[in-house]
């Protein structure tokens, strides 16, 4: 009787365990852009340091992101009222980027949109060699570790995830870890991703669906075009392809 106990108390913790996962849901991410730090990395012009006077330091802009085991999808979110003078400086070309992530498959579909250029861009999921350092921190409620990676060679990425999410996917392209992706810092773009948060509502089939719409690309294909576009910008050209290829 008592070994029967035993191992039905076990077994209730690690139901209780399970339980504690969330494999489903709809999570809101504040991307938060330091306008006046990528401002003060343009070319001298005092043009921008009157525009530093006439808007705030920080422009939020919202996007969802829903999810199962098997697949994920990212787009944009809530408006805000008075980002329309962030459009070129503050929104970056990311403001409408909609992914489509399957983990199955190991596939990924974006929309993405380069001022007046569209692409739709088809490929395998972006592999990163993420670093996992000591770091916990808690957010939405999620206990969280941290990773730091890179794209485009050098352009470091930090990143905090969760176990209790077994989902490895996070905003954007960004994923490979084990576990979804909480918070996002890009400090060369001054930007930061953080799930603000998590609904338990299981998405419909009919919510993992993108348009194809634009320039069929694949990541490397999006990049050179990107290049190709921008490198005549100056010191502003690389950030604007970071932007595109994220």
């Amino acid at each position: 009787m008592k070994k029967i106990l035993s191992i039905c108390l076990l077994l209730g913790v690690t139901f209780s365990a399970v339980a504690q996962h969330t494999l489903a849901g709809k999570m809101e991410f504040e991307r938060r852009v330091n306008v006046h730090a990528q401002l003060d990395e343009m070319e001298s012009n005092p043009m921008f340091e009157k525009m530093k006077a006439q808007i705030p330091k920080f422009n939020s802009s919202y996007f969802d992101m829903l999810f199962d085991t098997t697949r994920s999808i990212y787009k944009p979110g809530r408006e805000v009222e008075g980002n329309n003078v962030f459009k070129m400086f503050g929104g970056g070309p990311a403001t409408t980027n909609t992914v489509l992530t399957d983990f199955r498959t190991a596939n990924i579909k974006a929309n993405k949109a380069v001022f007046e250029q569209k692409f739709f861009v088809e490929d395998t999921i972006r592999v990163i060699d993420w670093k996992e350092k000591d770091e916990i921190r808690t957010i939405a409620n999620f206990k969280c570790h941290k990773a730091v990676g890179r794209i485009c060679d050098t352009v470091y990425v930090v990143a905090f995830y969760t176990e209790d999410i077994p989902v490895s996917g996070g905003p954007e392209m960004f994923g490979g870890l084990p576990g979804m992706i909480m918070e996002l810092a890009i400090p060369r773009l001054h930007t930061t991703w953080i799930a603000t948060k998590v609904e338990l509502t299981p998405p419909k089939e009919t919510d993992f669906v993108i348009a194809e719409k634009g320039k069929k690309v694949t990541e490397k294909e999006l990049f050179d075009n990107v290049y190709d576009s921008f490198r005549k910008w100056g010191s502003m050209a690389s950030r604007n392809i970071w932007w595109t290829v994220l």
